[in-house]
């Protein structure tokens, strides 16, 4: 029989009471370590988490669109003002950065794209091979937390989970499938929680690549793409409704959040680094509007760096002078300069810029319009509570807590996010 142990005492006659009161401190302790024990594997056994992702939803499209799902969500549970998303605002990087709680610099996921000398290999989004690979992959990835203490995890898509990031993968996971149905996702999701008990997974992570390819085409401020946020809450709608049915409703928490948010573009703002930095000074140019890391030839880099503060609506650094703030450009990978374009600027080493581009990101986390969502509710979580914006690092440490996880160490810290949690 399981039992808290405050129930210990109540459950034993009293002339066993009265022995213990004689009993040594040491064997107390032990008792009271059992009964903790006792009781941590009992949460783990009744309590579940749900994280899903939509890429580049922006704290604010809510306001801007009907959304009723959103809405119950958070009068039911919690909702923070905004989701603040590691530099580079970017969705490899800040993926990671929510499952390890490490900001890029630390878990050498620097950018989308990025190069190791260590290894002299590549690392890009559609490199299958080097998606794959674990040695890319610094930090634990929290389902490697749950996972190396008895808790089985899942995936659907999430960076990191195709890889043994940590040393291993969840015990289930998927290869990521960009035009799989997202009505499908969340089917497979449930079926998921209706495993029988030993094989059900406690601890899920699922992704949706929207509202991220449309807001990139049509901007952050177009009306069109409300069509795509009214579809993503039919979503949330139907996932909530779904979890409702099962017979372990009552113990899922569920967590809607996003990797960042959408800044609008022009090609009229536009800046060509070529008319700025002679190729023949570069070595190594890797990246993506707004951001790029160079190598400079040997010899060149004093000719790169004279030019850095030159380049108009744009911001560089040697790497090692990379701002405080933003946590970023100690890693080797991030290579000898970091540039970034000013918010709602494109850069690149083009003529002209994508004249089909009106949203982008990976500009300055400080931002706002760089601030992803969270939403969660759950037996865990308060109802009808406004958590003010906090760094996507804590959510590791928030899921830790949930799940009762012995935590890694991380750049999180609980106490940002205690708040939000029922005591």
């Amino acid at each position: 029989m399981k039992v808290h142990k405050t129930q210990f005492c109540s459950l034993l006659p009293k002339s066993y009471i009265n022995f213990l009161t004689i009993l040594p401190a040491f064997l107390i302790s032990i008792l009271i370590s059992s009964c903790d024990s006792l009781n941590s594997s009992r949460d783990k056994d009744e309590v579940y988490v749900v994280m899903l992702s939509l890429d580049a939803f922006r704290w604010d499209f809510t306001d801007k669109f009907h959304t009723p799902n959103f809405d119950k969500l958070a009068s039911n549970g919690v909702k923070a003002e905004g989701l603040i998303p590691c530099f580079p605002t970017k969705t490899f990087p800040n993926h990671y950065s929510m499952i390890t709680g490490l900001h890029p610099d630390h878990h050498g996921i620097v950018q989308n794209s990025f190069y190791d000398a260590e290894m002299n290999r590549f690392y890009s989004i559609g490199n299958r091979e080097a998606v794959e690979d674990g040695s890319f992959y610094g930090g634990e990835p929290i389902w490697v937390t749950a996972e190396n203490q008895g808790v089985k995890s899942a995936s659907y898509f999430w960076v990191g989970s195709e890889a043994p990031s940590g040393g291993r993968h969840p015990s289930m996971w998927k290869k990521y499938e960009h035009d799989f149905p997202f009505e499908q996702r969340i089917d497979t999701v449930i079926s998921w929680l209706k495993l029988p008990g030993e094989a059900r997974p406690h601890l899920i992570t699922f992704y949706m690549h929207e509202p991220d390819s449309k807001a990139h085409y049509l901007g952050p401020d177009n009306p069109e793409l409300g069509e795509t946020i009214v579809y993503l809450d039919s979503l949330v709608g139907d996932l909530m409704k779904k979890m409702d049915d099962l017979e372990i409703s009552s113990k899922i928490n569920l967590i809607i959040t996003s990797d960042h948010g959408m800044c609008p573009v022009s090609p009229e703002r536009y800046i060509d680094l070529s008319d700025h930095l002679d190729s023949s000074w570069v070595d190594i140019i890797i990246g993506y509007n707004p951001n790029y890391l160079v190598q400079a030839r040997e010899g060149y880099y004093d000719s790169i760096e004279t030019k850095l503060e030159k380049i108009p609506h744009v911001s560089a650094w040697p790497s090692k002078n990379v701002p405080e703030r933003f946590v970023y450009g100690n890693n080797p990978r991030t290579l000898d300069f970091v540039f970034l374009a000013d918010s709602a600027w494109s850069i690149g080493w083009m003529r002209e810029a994508n004249p089909h581009s009106r949203g982008a990101h990976g500009f300055d986390n400080a931002n706002t319009d760089m601030h992803g969502i969270f939403y969660a509710r759950g037996p865990k979580f308060k109802n009808g509570y406004s958590q003010s914006r906090f760094s996507n690092t804590d959510l590791y440490s928030i899921i830790a807590e949930l799940l009762n996880l012995d935590p890694a160490d991380t750049d999180g810290d609980l106490d940002n996010v205690w708040s939000m949690l029922r005591k």
